[in-house]
Parts: C-alpha cells; structure tokens; sequence
C-alpha cells in the first residue's frame, strides 16, 4: 500500500492527459520576479546534468541553464519559486521536458520548460512517519514516466506524467528504513546500493508485490556509494574505492581509485566516474574513452560531470561549471551566470548602484571561530566584481562596511580577527592592525593569541570614521583619512573590565555627534565627546524597559527616534535629547491592536537588523522570523516576508541595506542575497530636480500596476494632477495619502506614483495632464507636463 495518502485535487500541467486527477500535496510556487531579484552565487556546484540541449547545474540552492548552441545563461532562483533550501540532487526528463530537483530535507520541485512556475512536492517533508533525519534525496533514476527516488529512507515511486507518487519501499531485512543511495534498472531488475552496511539490494520491478521487503534479495553486503547500468552492463562504486562489474549478482574487482568517486553517472552510453581531481569517461565495456584532470591554473576539486559529442562539463565549487573540449582537454573555460562569491552573505552596504557583500560569520555570541578566509564582492552598475581572498591582503573574517562619503572610491572593511581593510577603487591598498594603527588586540590570557576584532565602522559627516572593536581597553576610535589621525576613547565608567562583555554588535551616528552602541551584555550605550568632555551613559534593563542586555540592531529614523533591537523583542528611544541628563529615561515598546487586542510588536523576537528608509518606514529583519515592513510609526505592518511566502531563500536576516536613490532593499540571509524593489525614495531638499516617468506614458504600458513615478520630490509635499483644462484629476499629500494605503495617487519619501486613474477611479483619457507640485515647508512650486497616450 502506498504511504503517501491522497489529500487534495490540482489540475494537471504540461504533457499529461487531460483529466483531473488527485494529486498529493502538491503547490505551484508563485513567480516574484517582477519586484524580487536573486542576487545567488554560482561557484559552488554540486551536480550537473543535459537535456533538451542544454546544461543543468545546481548550486547549494539555486539552479543555472547554459544552452550549448546559443551559450544563453538562465538562472532559476527563489525569485521563480524555488525553495531556496539545499539542493542535493537534480535530474531532467527528456520525454516531459522537466528538471527534478531533490533537496536535503526532502523537498521535490519539479521545474517545466519555458513554464515560470515551480512545482513543489511536499510529501516526504510532510509524512510523519519518516524520521526528518531519513528524508534526504540522494539519487532520481528517470525510466519512462516514472521516478525511482533513492532516498534515506528508501526507495519511492514518483509518475511524471499523473504527477503523483507511486509505492515507497522499505527495504531493510526487517522492513526498516535504510539508506538507500542510488538505483539502476537492468532486465526487468531494480537494484539498490545502500550505506550502513546494507550492502546491494535488488527486486525484480514487474513483480506485483516488490513493495513487500521480503521480495528484496541481498547480492551483496558492505557500503556501496552508488550503482549504475550502461547498456547490459551494471557497475557499482564500493567505499574502499573500488568499482566492480555485477554479472549474474557476483561482483567482479575493476579497478581501485586513488580516492573514493563522489559520482557514478550513465550519460549516452557512456560510464562518468568523477573524482576529486579526474574524471574518466568509459564505454559500457569499460574502456576509456575520455578523461579531465584538474591543473593548476585552476586548483579546484571535481563534484560531477557530463558529456556531449563536443563538450565535457563539470561542476566544481570554485569556479562554477567548467567547459573542457574534446579535443583539447587542456583548455577550460569557466560557465556560470553573474553573482557573488558565496551564498552566505553576513554585511552589505548599499549605496547609488552599488553594494559592498562580506561573508565574516560569527556566532550570536560574537565568537567567530572557526575562522574563515572569505574574500569580497561588489555589485555596481548591475555587474559583480569579487575579490578573492588572496587579494585582501589575509584579512580573515570580513565584516561591517563603511564608505568614505567624501571619497566613494575608499571603502573600509572591518576584519573579525585581523584589523582594518583599506580598499581604493576596489583595490584592497592597506590592513591596519595593532602594528600601524591605535587598534588594540583582544585581550587574552595566551600571549599568542593574535585577534584585532573590529566589530562595526561607520563615517560621521565630517568625514571622520568610527569604529568598534570588542574586549579591548579603548573599544571606540576614530580614524581621519585625510591626516592618518586615530582617536581612541575607552568606556570604562559603563564597561569596568572589557571581559565583562562580549562586545558590540552596532554603531548609529546622530546629528548631535552622539555615538550610539549596541552591546552584548551592557544594553544601549550612548557616548558623546562633548567638546572635549565625554559623556557616556547606558541602559540595559528592565528599569529602563531594555527586554534584554544583549542589544543588537539600532537605527536612527527622520524624527530623530532611536529605534533600538535586542534578543527579546523592540523598544524605541523617542527622545534622544534628553538621554544623559534624564536619570529616569526609558525606552518604549511599540503597542499595535491586533484583532482588538493590545500587543507589543515583535513581542520577544530576536533582531538582527533594523534600517529606516526614505519615507521613514523600518525595515526589521530577525533571526527567525524572515523580514517585516512597517509604518513610521510601527503601528501599520505593510509587509512581512517569509521564505513560506515571498523569494527570501531563509528566515534568519542577517542584514538589510538601502540603495535610497532607487528604492532597492537588499537583504542578506543565511541562505542568499536578494533584493527587493520598493520603488520609494529618499525626499529631496527642494523640488529642483523633480521629474516624471515614463513620459510620454504609451499604451503598452501597465499604468496600472506598474505606475507613473514622480520622482525626486521634497520631505513635506502636495501633489495636484489636472487635465489640460484644469479639472482635478488625483491629489495627494506628504502625510496623508502615504502608499500602500490603497490610493490612486500615493507619495513614498522622495517618489510619488499614479495608477492613472482619476477622482471617479476610472483610468484617464488620452491627453495631456498637469502635475502641480507644492513644497508646504518652503512654498517652493515647480509644474511638470506628462502626455498620456491610451
């Protein structure tokens, strides 16, 4: 009997007969890639396979095409509705035109060509009786219409062409699960080699009752890493790095590697057997017939392969897919579409068309071991530029980001273990540490113990820049780039010993001058050089309504309200001014009605960021929860992304940057960087620079979704749209019609947009129309004329 129970009817998709079938559990993802764009790495592949004429390789969570006649690449990422979970294996069907894709936590998606939606297969992940621990998909052996999945836990059954899932198979001597790592069919025979010294299995597949475990025989016993057919062969890959031929179910010795294959692959009948550092292409005899080795110009290990009548392709994790000809295997050339260097983006800084990535990791607890050596990528003007880290000059762990706004070419890089990174015009140019600079060495009993941990850098608008660097005697420093100058402030009236912290988790500059700090163990600290006399003061308890001591995210918004981030939930500062000299000062929780009912936001979440933006709404995102969008005031949540409901790849945020002058939010997670498109601005001082677009506004243009845009508009604004003659068309104002309330005419910061409708909600005749601004602060107006043609 089947164990996956049918619960719910979809209609049927591509290729499949036209009846309505029931169908277990199965989801169409939603296409995002209208507002969303995936920002994924591709260096690290894990499989690659052909079909239809093109290349397939997966890439820890995202998947890339390469057509080899046209060299078209073609991402397929979250923002198409791809999981973003880890991929563990892929495979495509020639007869029904589709890629499988199988996942660690066994998850299927099945994706269709020329088709942008996903198919998302939950059975596995969702049937209780499979430990979470067993679910992983190890292997997709294609026959026909069906899908034998290789699994930890067995072997299923899955119809292409009903979409449905067949018999599972228990196959253990008892009926238990076991690992089950790949299978071939030969002569009316499934076979199966199995792990935990379970050896190889085999049924015969017309037997009626092959679902029974005592129709499985025992061929062989031991640990077998996979088992392959190639015309009336079969061959299977042993853990003591042998591969044998099985004929009549004896096993016949090879050939023993140097090292154990990491894949076994039948390709147009030819035999792929990939290790490390070669792979060997065999006949169905096998005899060689071709073979790769790595070389050192790219010093790299080999994860799988495939071949054309031309091309051999094969998936590294340093440099994406390599294309080798047959003719001459010396030459590679490198295939894989534009993005960063890794998948575990943990600081980004974004400004006008550009964004710094660093990849640093440390834990919650700020302890950054085991230490990595990551290097950096750039993303200006829609193109990547990464930097390895042979070039950063051995800076390990590289953190928080800071540009020079004097100089946009200097840019700062925060080592976790090594010091300061200069870089100038993207080349890293110097490293400051306890040797040539006022920065510190952590404190620590063993003398040998060598870190400079700077923790956050940030400028002040004096071009002056800022940094925190965790347990040392003097934490906050200021360095001028001008003169080479540091200045090294201690905070021992709030932090006596340096080892009663773990550090700094944030640093936000205010208006006044004031730094203010976020800290593990000391709450808010709030520090001030006062002309020479420093002030300093925190807060890190319930007294002061701080949840928690450990403080982690703190932004600034345009009302000059500290909003402050912790492990257990979100308080605001609504009065900066008065912090050192009010001895009662208390932040405040934000207090939201939901159905009727008195609640605190983001009640005991744990922050990881928080950034204001151009209309002074708070982007926050957690370690858990995905990202969320609220009002200026918190009260009105406008968005909350999940990984379960928009193309965020995870729910842990590790961190969120602005570009403010095209309303684009990226957000770093633990499984990816993306970015999304909330089309508001920054507003402008006066209304000078003010424009409209697209103009004119031609018929195939979707005025409606996708919206006339005034951009570059000031803080505090009426907006008035007339028809030629006069007559009101749509209006709206700065602090009234906000967007995302619904309104024909909505103003977000520095950018307004119209959906072309007017007062009577019906879309505008062919004309020419008016657009009225007036600045109500300064009385500045300025008209812009914009034709629209229907």
């Amino acid at each position: 009997m089947d164990i996956f129970e049918i619960e719910e009817p979809i209609m049927l998709r591509k290729l499949i007969l036209l009846t309505i079938f029931l169908f277990p559990l199965l989801q169409f993802s939603q296409n995002f890639s209208e507002l969303w764009v995936g920002h994924f790495s591709y260096y690290n592949i894990s499989e690659v396979v052909q079909g239809n004429g093109k290349i397939y390789a997966s890439a820890e969570n995202a998947i890339f095409s390469y057509d080899t006649q046209t060299n078209e690449l073609r991402t397929i990422t979250t923002i198409n509705g791809l999981s973003g979970e880890t991929i563990s294996t892929i495979s495509y069907s020639e007869i029904y035109e589709l890629l499988i894709i199988g996942y660690e936590n066994g998850l299927i998606e099945i994706v269709f060509d020329n088709d942008d939606d996903v198919l998302s297969v939950v059975d596995i992940i969702e049937k209780p009786t499979i430990l979470s621990t067993n679910r992983g998909i190890n292997h997709f052996n294609i026959v026909g219409n069906l899908v034998y999945i290789s699994a930890d836990y067995g072997i299923s059954v899955y119809d292409l062409e009903r979409l449905e899932f067949g018999d599972t198979y228990f196959i253990g001597s008892s009926g238990e699960q076991i690992q089950v790592t790949q299978t071939a069919i030969l002569n009316d025979f499934i076979y199966a080699s199995c792990l935990g010294n379970n050896g190889i299995r085999k049924a015969q597949v017309s037997n009626p009752n092959i679902i029974d475990f005592n129709n499985w025989s025992i061929i062989s016993t031991g640990n077998f890493s996979a088992i392959e057919s190639v015309g009336n062969q079969l061959y299977t890959i042993r853990n003591n790095r042998k591969i044998y031929r099985i004929t009549n179910d004896a096993l016949s010795e090879l050939f023993t590697y140097p090292s154990l294959p990491v894949s076994l692959k039948s390709i147009n009948q030819n035999l792929a057997v990939v290790l490390n550092d070669i792979v060997y292409f065999y006949d169905a005899n096998f005899n060689v017939m071709n073979q790769v080795a790595t070389n050192s110009e790219y010093d790299t290990s080999f994860t799988s392969a495939t071949i054309t009548l031309e091309d051999i392709f094969v998936g590294t994790p340093d440099f994406g897919v390599l294309k080798i000809s047959i003719n001459s295997s010396s030459t590679f050339e490198e295939i894989r579409p534009d993005g960063p260097l890794l998948n575990v983006p943990f600081s980004i800084n974004a400004s006008l068309n550009n964004l710094w990535v660093t990849f640093g990791e440390h834990s919650i607890q700020l302890n950054p071991y085991p230490l990595n050596s990551r290097g950096i990528s750039n993303f200006n003007d829609g193109k990547w530029i990464n930097t390895p880290f042979e070039q950063v000059l051995g800076a390990r762990c590289l953190k928080t980001i800071a540009t020079n706004p004097n100089n946009i070419n200097q840019v700062f890089i925060g080592s976790y273990v090594d010091g300061l990174l200069e870089l100038n015009d993207k080349i890293p140019t110097f490293l400051y540490d306890q040797t040539n600079s006022d920065l510190e060495l952590f404190i620590d009993p063993d003398p040998n113990f060598i870190n400079v941990r700077v923790s956050s850098t940030i400028f002040d608008s004096d071009g002056l820049l800022w940094t925190l660097s965790n347990r040392v005697k003097k934490p906050l420093k200021s360095y001028n780039p001008t003169n080479n100058q540091w200045q090294s402030y201690d905070l021992s009236e709030v932090i006596i010993d340096p080892n009663d912290i773990n550090g700094f988790n944030d640093l936000v500059i205010g208006s006044d001058g004031t730094k203010w700090i976020a800290s593990y163990r000391k709450g808010l600290i709030g520090f001030n050089e006062n002309s020479g006399t420093n002030i300093i003061k925190n807060i890190e308890d319930e007294e002061a309504n701080i949840p928690s001591s450990v403080v982690t995210a703190l932004a600034l918004d345009k009302r000059n309200q500290l909003w402050i981030g912790t492990f257990e939930g979100l308080r605001v500062l609504f009065n900066t001014s008065n912090f050192f000299t009010d001895e009662d000062v208390r932040a405040e929780e934000i207090i939201i009605l939901e159905d009727g009912i008195a609640k605190e936001l983001l009640f005991q979440q744990r922050i990881a960021d928080i950034k204001v933006d151009g209309s002074n709404n708070k982007w926050i995102g957690t370690r858990d929860s995905g990202l969320f969008y609220f009002s200026s005031d918190g009260q009105e949540t406008i968005f909350h992304f999940t990984k379960e409901n928009s193309p965020l790849p995870s729910n842990l945020i590790n961190d969120i940057s602005i570009d403010e002058q095209n309303g684009i939010v990226y957000i770093a997670t633990g499984k990816g960087l993306v970015s999304f498109r909330a089309g508001g601005s920054s507003p402008n001082l006066d209304l000078e620079k003010a424009f409209v677009y697209p103009n004119p506004v031609r018929p195939q243009f979707d005025i409606v979704e996708k919206k006339v845009k005034i951009k570059d508009i000031s803080e505090n604004v009426n907006i008035k749209i007339t028809d030629i003659e006069g007559n009101l068309v749509a209006e709206a104002q700065s602090r009234t019609n906000q967007r995302y309330n619904g309104y024909n005419l909505e103003i977000d910061g520095g950018t307004a947009f119209w959906n072309g409708k007017n007062l009577a909600n019906n879309l505008v005749a062919s004309g020419v129309y008016l657009i009225m601004l007036s600045d109500l602060d300064t009385f500045e107006t300025r008209v812009l004329k914009l034709m629209v043609v229907r």
